[in-house]
């Protein structure tokens, strides 16, 4: 990558780009490009118009409106997760908006995802944390990949994702992952989709994972993680083996503790 030394703004949430257009003063200590100079929010618009423009003129098949190439708010947070370099943010947002299209992310509801959702195997639990995330449940005790479809296993994953990243109040920007390893086993271990899991977050949904707990994990799961920490990425520096003490003292009130967390 051809950027240094840049520092992330850390207030900018998906709504931002409506608060470029009114705001004429640079941000303090944001600094984006190579020659580090301080990127104004006029300079930033034009950063995201540039790369509207781009993506209009290389790429005009992909899909517009809301996750497409002409969605100045999903162009912001993937110029964001590029450090503003436009062309990494074309090249990141063209594979993002033809893995949606092809995936078929738009189509996902209640009803599809239906019969798999049944085996309680993982939810987006009703309450936020105490941080005001959402949070997304992986009961892995439940996931059974010799007995369940993979793709609808993967398009649980992604429907969810899609549920938690609604659920965002105004102001936030990331979901809480838990994996609640209790009763893990053989059976259960599947490497193949947790990384799938890990890149749809890397490559389609950047920098929108805040922390992933591993509740209760058993000494099974340890080789098994020992293989998939390499394949995560920098993903795996968000990982926090925990019990399930922490998570009622840390991560919850006795009001919006998961019910499978409590007793």
């Amino acid at each position: 990558m051809a950027i240094r030394s840049c520092e992330a703004l850390r207030s900018w949430g998906p709504p931002l780009v409506s608060s470029i257009k009114l705001r004429n003063k640079p941000f303090r200590n944001c600094k984006f490009s190579v020659q580090n100079c301080v990127v104004s929010a006029d300079e930033s618009r034009k950063l995201v118009l540039e790369v509207r423009e781009k993506l209009e003129k290389e790429h005009f098949s992909l899909q517009v409106g809301k996750n497409g190439r002409d969605d100045e708010d999903m162009i912001y947070w993937f110029l964001k997760d590029r450090k503003f370099s436009v062309d990494e943010a074309v090249a990141k947002l063209t594979k993002a908006i033809k893995w949606r299209q092809e995936f078929g992310v738009s189509e996902l509801s209640e009803n599809l995802v239906k019969n798999i959702a049944e085996t309680g195997k993982a939810y987006v639990h009703d309450f936020l944390d105490v941080n005001d995330r959402p949070v997304l449940v992986v009961v892995a005790s439940k996931h059974l990949p010799a007995t369940h479809d993979p793709i609808d296993n993967e398009k649980l994953c992604v429907f969810l994702i899609e549920k938690a990243l609604s659920k965002l109040p105004a102001g936030k920007e990331q979901i809480l992952g838990i994996f609640d390893l209790r009763g893990f086993g053989m059976d259960n271990a599947d490497l193949k989709f947790l990384t799938f899991m890990f890149d749809v977050f890397y490559y389609y949904y950047p920098k929108r994972l805040s922390e992933v707990l591993f509740v209760e994990a058993p000494f099974v799961f340890k080789p098994i993680w020992q293989l998939a920490k390499p394949l995560l990425k920098s993903y795996a520096s968000l990982v926090k083996f925990c019990s399930v003490e922490t998570v009622r003292n840390e991560y919850f009130t006795e009001a919006t503790l998961p019910d499978s967390f409590r007793g």
